[in-house]
């Protein structure tokens, strides 16, 4: 018999738009803190400042708000499961908007935030969520464009935190898990099979690695690490040897070696 169909992965649209809402609500608490000498901060993402990581924030939430407000498009384009490996494709032009937003340092991120938070608010409020929405990669509906905006907004907040210490941003537990599955789902897909086991309690657990299928009892092959760490190993913000070294991963099996496969979103 061949090998069963993996299920697509469905998500609670109430429990998405909160805690998409709501992790943007801890980012603008957090931006209207942030002094001139904090936002011209380095921070791990090449040369952005705080400053452009912060107006990368107010993009991302900003595009919503946009895509909302412009025609639903004919068709539908680009099934969730895509946009993990698309988003390479558009590092340039998110460079480039991103410093538009941030301007030459006299605009008001703290205030911008919390203005397009507002409007995403209302634009939300009525919108269902199998509207078509247009995207950089083709149309999504609005239910799996929300999906997409948990990782935006999980990885460059933990990314804030990273660049301003003290800062300390809280993480919707809500906004981490999507991010943590849609990554760990999003690995099965790079590498198809059963061998290897990854687990990421309390939130996936996923399959993948071609080899020896397991069908009882633990599996020979098993990576377990936290939220946290998964998002960064899987966008890049951390390696995979950094991550054992530390022990902040465990794996064992011959096919629990993740770092050919890492990172997933770069």
């Amino acid at each position: 018999m061949p090998p069963a169909k993996k299920r697509t992965r469905t998500y609670d649209s109430a429990r998405i738009r909160t805690a998409v809402l709501a992790q943007s609500g801890a980012v603008r608490d957090a931006v209207a803190t942030l002094t001139p000498d904090q936002l011209a901060r380095p921070t791990r993402l090449g040369d952005w400042t705080v400053r452009e990581l912060t107006a990368h924030l107010v993009m991302v939430l900003g595009t919503l708000h946009r895509y909302l407000g412009e025609p639903e498009p004919a068709r539908h384009e680009v099934p969730l499961m895509d946009w993990p490996f698309a988003t390479v494709t558009a590092a340039s032009r998110v460079d480039e908007d991103t410093r538009a937003v941030a301007g030459d340092g006299d605009t008001d991120l703290g205030e911008l935030f919390a203005r397009t938070l507002s409007g995403v608010e209302e634009s939300l409020a009525e919108a269902p969520d199998a509207r078509l929405v247009p995207s950089r990669f083709g149309a999504m509906t609005l239910g799996d464009f929300l999906v997409t905006r948990t990782v935006e907004l999980t990885v460059h907040t933990d990314d804030l935190n990273d660049a301003v210490p003290g800062l300390d941003v809280p993480h919707d537990r809500q906004a981490l898990a999507a991010c943590a599955r849609l990554l760990a789902d999003a690995l099965a897909v790079k590498a198809p099979g059963a061998s290897t086991e990854v687990r990421i309690p309390p939130y996936a657990v996923v399959q993948c690695v071609q080899g020896p299928r397991h069908t009882r009892g633990t599996p020979p092959n098993v990576v377990e690490t936290d939220p946290l760490t998964w998002i960064r190993l899987a966008t890049g913000r951390t390696d995979w040897k950094t991550a054992l070294d530390a022990a902040k991963v465990s794996a064992s099996g011959e096919r629990a070696d993740l770092s050919e496969l890492l990172p997933i979103m770069g």
